[in-house]
This record gives structure tokens, C-alpha cells and sequence, in this order.
């Protein structure tokens, strides 16, 4: 069944940093992975060890679903395993001044709204985070809005990736199972089927 997603809802993870980069977010060495299973523990590794107080160890953050970043989140190389290992972690949104492009994309087809903000409105819902991490952040795509307690910040996505969302275009299997009876029908008429057990 297709899965729109209009509206993600819970608590923030503050990480207002600019240009972290995809080698930050998963490093190299554990790209050799068969599969993207157990990925999410090891999301931001590097980083973690080298700073004791990252969000990503802090258990009053564990329970993220939307991350607030800085500028040109996600630069760096193409790997699809960036936005896997986020969304394996509990990430299911990220607010962020601007975007890789192609960490946009990758996040786009996983499901995943990456949705920009301003700085001085990143740096607001950074604080109240901070300052209440169980308060719900909640990132509206038809409202085009993200809220927390009583903030209020307008954001900005780019609109093919917006209504691919919220339609559930971007759920490429969803939609061939939702037309399962379909695809059938069509293999019925090749001739080279013919004969062909599932």
C-alpha cells in the first residue's frame, strides 16, 4: 500500500552544524555492508567518538525523529547509505538551512522530507530542543510549516519532492504492489510469459 507522508511528528535531535558531510554521517568503513540493516548504530561513529556530548549519544535525544541541521547537509559523496543509516537511527525529517543535492534525493525516495529553514529559525528550534527534548517538533509539508511549543517557522522544499511526498508517489513499491492485479494482467499478454510459474 502507497505511504503518503504529509505530517512527521516527534521530539527534535539538535544538530545545527554546517557542512557535515555524508563521510561524517556513515563513514567508509561500513560501506561494505550485504544490507542496510543495523546501519543506524553506527550513524555519526566518528564524530561520536570523538565528542562524548554528540546528540546522537545523548539519551535524552534517543527517541529523535526530526533532526535540525545547518547548511548543505549531506555534502560529500552520493552514498545512499547517509540517509539509511539516519532513518535506521529514528530519523524520519530533517530541517535544515540547505541540502546536497543529491542527499536530497536519496533522502526523497527513502520517504525521508528534507524541509530548509532559516538560520535564525534553526537556531530557535535548536534552543527549545535543547531546552525540552520530548516537546513534539512537528514538520507540516501541506502547511509548509514546522512547529514546536509556540514556535512557528515557514519552510521551504523543492515542490516536485513535496508532492511526491504527500501524494506517495515516492513509494516506488508501494505503488507496483497497489497494482499488483495490474502487473499480472500485463504479464498474462506477453507471449515469452506464457507458461510461467510464480
Amino acid at each position: 500500500m502507497v505511504q503518503a507522508v504529509k505530517t512527521i511528528r516527534g521530539p527534535g535531535v539538535p544538530l545545527l552544524l554546517d557542512d557535515i558531510d555524508t563521510d561524517r554521517i556513515i563513514p567508509a568503513r561500513f560501506l561494505r555492508c550485504v544490507t542496510f540493516d543495523g546501519l543506524g548504530e553506527h550513524a555519526f561513529e566518528d564524530d561520536r567518538q570523538q565528542d562524548k556530548t554528540h546528540p546522537f549519544d545523548n539519551p535524552k535525544y534517543r527517541a529523535g525523529k526530526v533532526l535540525v541541521a545547518g547548511r548543505n547537509f549531506g555534502c560529500g559523496s552520493s552514498r545512499e547509505h547517509a540517509p539509511q543509516a539516519l532513518m535506521r537511527w529514528g530519523i524520519q525529517a530533517v530541517v535544515a538551512e540547505s541540502f546536497a543535492e543529491i542527499f536530497f534525493g536519496n533522502c526523497t525516495t527513502l520517504g525521508i522530507p528534507c524541509v530548509s529553514a532559516s538560520r535564525v529559525d534553526l537556531e530557535r528550534l535548536s534552543q527549545a530542543i535543547i531546552a525540552n527534548p520530548q516537546a513534539e517538533v512537528v514538520v507540516d509539508l501541506e502547511a509548509k510549516q514546522v512547529t514546536l511549543g509556540n514556535i512557528t517557522a515557514p519552510i521551504t522544499v523543492l515542490e516536485s519532492a513535496r508532492s511526491s511526498l504527500v501524494t506517495g508517489n515516492w513509494d516506488f513499491l508501494g505503488q507496483l504492489l497497489d497494482g499488483a492485479t495490474a502487473v499480472q494482467q500485463a504479464a498474462g499478454k506477453l507471449p515469452y510469459m506464457a507458461g510461467f510459474k510464480a
